[in-house]
């Protein structure tokens, strides 16, 4: 089983990059208005369409769960290197668990955090995500 998201971006050819970097994972289609990414790990069927008028929503975000801290650590050495900023949590408590986490942001402003829960906890910060 895979999820399948289909996002709309203003620039085709900076999401096609930035996904790579996130993913890990090089694009099993690119057309002038049209990519996609097809991953094993995570399951995932990412399709983008060029639109010059994308809008992103306030306080959505995506993200990726890895199955080990030294995949949020892999992530960050990835995401850094190419040159994208990110901001990193550690041991930080959201959405009832403790995890640590990198965020980046992608071309057309959507948050993505590539997360591992480190344990559950019963509360829940209030700034979280």
């Amino acid at each position: 089983m895979k999820v399948h998201l289909n996002l709309a971006t203003r620039d085709l050819a900076a999401s096609v990059s930035f996904y790579r970097t996130l993913l890990s994972a090089e694009p099993a289609k690119v057309y002038d208005d049209y990519a996609l990414f097809i991953t094993e790990d995570p399951g995932l069927e990412l399709a983008l369409n060029a639109d010059p008028g994308a809008h992103v929503g306030d306080r959505t975000h995506y993200g990726v769960a890895v199955e080990t801290a030294e995949g949020v650590e892999a992530a960050l050495v990835r995401l850094s290197s190419a040159g994208y900023p990110v901001d990193v949590e550690r041991q930080a408590t959201c959405c009832y668990a403790i995890q640590n986490k990198v965020w980046v942001t992608d071309p057309d402003g959507r948050r993505w955090e590539t997360y591992f829960v480190v344990a559950d906890t019963p509360s829940v910060a209030p700034a979280c995500c």
